[in-house]
């Protein structure tokens, strides 16, 4: 039987981000998924003006009442955009969702040194009771910052610093892992930082950045991320293929000149190459 994954983030009618990225991308690694939308958007927040944005926390709470009335069990819940309404929900319900479920915890609030459109301080004070009872989170710098009460800086960060920053994360939270994502270095090199606290072990893995900033390459990251943990590689294999996915799409839609940073990345082109490594 296929493993379930439950998904719940907000859906972007336009854009390679967030619902539009994970549901696909887990679906085609062998996984049977269901979705607990949070928000229906026009466009995701950055760049495209004025978007439409529908909060679906009404909604969700009738989902998850009839959820409880049949047998329905997930192997792993992975939770990105929520929005205010959607986190308080799920804050409360996510224990008994599926109390043995894997559960993943992209805290998405913000990049490059602010919080995004419509969060404020509140709501990284409510994260950060979600993220106490994840598995596994994978915030980038900004968000690390924010869970940790700290101002937002947009510079690079030295080896050592992004090591520091992932230990007060562990140090705080106490997840069994934990992964700092998508850190500027000093040589131009994006990094990541891995908390294993299951293995024991504390690791840095790095990547040369190709061309600007891409919407969705986290969202796409978290997604190949579990994907990969599903099919039995380690917290840093994961990371690895999830991070060599995201350079190598970024590098085939670069040389197809198909590359709109608003709208995403075509992570199709590189989706085969991934089944086989996974099988």
């Amino acid at each position: 039987m296929k493993k379930s994954i439950l998904i719940s983030q907000d859906l972007s009618c336009a854009g390679q981000v967030s619902m539009a990225v994970a549901l696909p991308i887990l679906g085609a690694l062998g996984f049977n998924p269901t979705i607990l939308p949070t928000a229906i958007l026009s466009t995701h927040t950055g760049g495209f003006g004025k978007n439409t944005y529908l909060d679906l926390s009404s909604e969700m709470e009738k989902i998850i009442a009839h959820w409880e009335t049949i047998p329905l069990s997930f192997s792993a819940i992975y939770l990105g955009y929520l929005g205010n309404s959607p986190l308080d929900i799920l804050l409360k319900k996510i224990d008994t969702l599926s109390p043995n479920a894997f559960f993943l915890l992209d805290p998405v609030m913000g990049d490059h040194g602010k919080m995004y459109r419509g969060f404020n301080e509140n709501y990284a004070h409510q994260m950060q009771q979600l993220v106490k009872k994840a598995d596994l989170i994978t915030p980038n710098v900004t968000e690390a910052q924010l869970l940790l009460d700290k101002e937002c800086t947009t510079g690079v960060l030295s080896s050592a610093s992004a090591l520091t920053l992932a230990k007060e994360l562990n140090n705080k939270f106490k997840n069994k892992q934990i992964l700092l994502t998508g850190i500027p270095k000093p040589d131009g090199k994006i990094g990541i930082v891995g908390v294993d606290n299951i293995s024991q072990e504390i690791w840095q893995l790095e990547t040369p950045k190709i061309g600007s900033s891409f919407f969705g390459t986290g969202d796409i990251f978290a997604s190949v991320l579990l994907g990969a943990l599903l099919h039995g590689n380690t917290l840093k294999e994961a990371a690895e293929r999830a991070m060599h996915f995201i350079s190598n799409t970024i590098k085939k839609n670069m040389q197809l000149n198909c590359v709109d940073p608003h709208f995403g990345l075509d992570y199709s082109l590189e989706l085969p190459v991934l089944l086989k490594q996974l099988n």
